[in-house]
């Protein structure tokens, strides 16, 4: 059994560790609360521009047709042979199995795009995890952008995303995806993988009643706009999902840390008290021991 001395040190050392998770659990909760307020703000705006794109989309499919909504060739199964991918990850870890969930469910869909037939797959990181497992797995890393802070911004997300929109529009790619983790609620996150490009009926949905438009300038400006600016919503409003996420599965993780520390301090406490009353009961048997000697 191990000496007083070195459990004691032990327990210290487990009760500091106590104290450092407990300080995560709080920061990611009041962090949380921020991220899910500017996660539910970014909703509404990706509903509006949503349901504005798919009316425009409804209205105009015989004036001007965009390659966002393409749909020769370009299929789920079987007609992708060359796929971008873009994976949001977080920066920083200590945040349960959320990294690994998402990464584990991007690498099982690059595995059977593969099979499929898919000769090129491009990704592109938003966040230092994911970076460095793609650069493990060995994939094409076109661009990536990291340390973005506990609030996304917009313009740092432009220049990595327009990569993958500007190869979709040359027709160096067939389609792109995007991995994400979607926010449920404190205690549930589900990692997804989402068809961004090409834009599909399900996407966008079905108009509730056919608008008439006048373009100004025209149409093709116009509609170009639109789905460049709606595109960029959809990711935004990833990267704010998985922000949330990230917190919620940050808490969960620190209280779990936290508790498991207040049990491995009692479990020390235990075994101390025994080694305790061992040494005192061999020193009392010594006594006695010796005076009966004497």
């Amino acid at each position: 059994m191990a000496g007083g001395k070195e459990i004691r040190t032990k327990i210290k050392s487990v009760q500091n560790t106590k104290k450092i998770t407990k300080a995560m659990e709080m920061v990611a909760a009041s962090k949380m609360r921020k991220a899910q307020e500017r996660m539910r703000a970014a909703r509404p705006y990706s509903e509006k521009i949503r349901r504005l794109a798919a009316n425009l989309a409804a209205a105009n499919s015989t004036e001007f047709h965009h390659p966002f909504l393409a749909k020769s060739g370009t299929a789920v199964e079987g007609g992708q042979k060359r796929i971008g991918l873009i994976v949001v990850t977080t920066d920083k870890g200590l945040c349960g199995g959320l990294n690994t969930n998402v990464l584990r469910l991007a690498m099982n869909n690059m595995r059977q795009w593969e099979k499929d037939g898919a000769g090129d797959i491009r990704v592109t990181c938003i966040g230092n995890k994911g970076l460095g497992f793609m650069q493990r797995l060995g994939a094409k890393v076109v661009s990536h952008v990291g340390h973005l802070g506990d609030t996304p911004h917009l313009e740092k997300l432009i220049g990595p995303i327009k990569v993958m929109i500007d190869a979709f529009e040359k027709g160096e790619i067939d389609a792109v995806h995007l991995a994400y983790t979607r926010f449920i609620n404190t205690m549930k996150q589900e990692p997804q993988v989402e068809q961004l490009l090409p834009l599909t009926g399900e996407r966008l949905g079905t108009p509730e009643s056919s608008w008439d438009y006048l373009y100004e300038p025209e149409a093709k400006v116009v509609i170009e706009e639109l789905l460049v600016r709606y595109v960029e919503a959809l990711i935004y409003q990833a990267v704010a999902e998985n922000m949330a996420s990230e917190q919620s599965a940050r808490m969960v993780a620190m209280k779990s840390a936290t508790d498991n520390a207040g049990n491995v301090i009692k479990e020390l406490q235990l075994i101390y008290n025994k080694a305790r009353q061992a040494a005192i009961t061999k020193e009392i048997s010594e006594i006695v021991g010796g005076a009966a000697a004497v």
